[in-house]
């Protein structure tokens, strides 16, 4: 054989490589661990035809473990998995088909499997665009900075728990006529982020994995920054990515759950009526421990700009407690009023609380 032909089998096998999903594994319950939640098709064809993808889950525990089932949300999706007790050590597939026939849309639908030693389902992701006809990168990749192209800066990577960590993936594009190099600068504690293929070739799409792992004292809402580099230096463009993290209840007994705290509030709902714009609100809020140990919220978030609360305070086993959100109206739309109030907590039963203030600004 020439030497070229070597070397063009060479660069086959390297770009192959690059082209492997790079992906994080995620642990549930302690016994399981899945390769990857999502698999993100990208930008596909109707004529592409049916789409399938493959999760694989190891049995990191000591001992068998069951895949029980695995439902779909809708029959457009099909879903196999392996039918055996999965060893310690050994790996089992969910495998997932979909028909790509609901039109020239995004899809994104969820996989719920339902296993052996993990306290709740854990969820699986298939998503993508179907597109009539191939459009160009620059128009599916509407946001520009040179040669980057993407969809969107803003995305989400669910819920987390305290100790665990989320993944998620997007594709980006190079939307320009060479190689592209992409780095990151501006990255926030708890946020990583890596491309593959990585450089993006010419005139091509990459997966961007992100990764947001829960950081000690840091609960509920939070965003998490990132401003991509390319080719060494700093785009336009700056990703926003969004994560929940609350607290963790895994690893408690079934008597521990029982004898947790269990928060029970009067109301969730504090109307304001008819007010003018401006005005200023005060929702306050009574609630009743009826569990067997202190409760405490660890963070209050409430979706407004402008606003205030008083800490909530941590009340002991049927003991009363009770906290208060002011509002400042400047600036909100006129009409009909809708703010929650989310409250990260450490109950097992109640691991998030929503309340809501509601009302109508002239």
């Amino acid at each position: 054989m020439k030497a070229s032909g070597k070397l063009s089998i060479i660069l086959a096998i390297i770009l192959y490589a690059h082209m492997l999903p790079v992906c994080a594994q995620e642990k549930f319950g302690g016994s399981v661990e899945f390769d990857r939640t999502v698999w993100d098709f990208g930008d596909v064809l109707l004529s592409d035809g049916a789409l399938k993808c493959q999760f694989r889950m190891k049995n990191i525990g000591n001992k068998p473990v069951v895949i029980y089932n695995v439902t779909t949300t809708c029959g457009c999706t099909d879903v196999t998995w392996s039918r055996e007790p999965v060893q310690p050590g050994k790996t089992a597939v969910i495998s997932a088909t979909y028909t790509n026939d609901e039109g020239p849309y995004p899809f994104d639908k969820a996989l719920t499997a339902h296993i052996s030693g993990v306290g709740r389902p854990v969820i699986l992701r298939i998503r993508g665009v179907s597109h009539q006809k191939e459009e160009p990168l620059d128009v599916r990749f509407p946001l520009h900075s040179g040669k980057l192209g993407l969809k969107g800066t803003e995305l989400k990577c669910g819920n987390l728990e305290m100790g665990g960590h989320k993944s998620e993936e997007v594709q980006i594009a190079n939307i320009g006529s060479s190689p592209m190099t992409v780095d990151f600068t501006g990255v926030s504690d708890g946020l990583s982020l890596e491309t593959d293929p990585n450089p993006v070739p010419a005139g091509s799409t990459a997966t961007l994995h992100f990764r947001v792992d829960a950081v000690d004292g840091i609960w509920g809402k939070n965003y998490y920054y990132a401003t991509p580099v390319i080719d060494g230096k700093p785009s336009g463009l700056k990703l926003k990515i969004f994560a929940f993290t609350k607290a963790s209840f895994d690893d408690l007994t079934g008597e521990q759950r029982d004898n947790g705290p269990k928060p029970i509030f009067k109301s969730s709902t504090y109307s304001f009526g008819k007010i003018r714009p401006g005005t200023r609100v005060t929702a306050s809020w009574e609630f009743t421990n009826i569990g067997k140990s202190a409760f405490k919220a660890y963070k209050v978030d409430v979706d407004a700009e402008h606003f205030t609360n008083t800490p909530v305070p941590e009340v002991g086993a049927n003991a009363k407690g009770s906290f208060s959100v002011t509002l400042d109206t400047t600036g909100m739309p006129a009409g009909e009023t809708l703010v929650m109030v989310t409250l990260t907590t450490n109950s097992p039963v109640r691991p998030i609380v929503n309340l809501f203030i509601t009302g109508w600004i002239e």
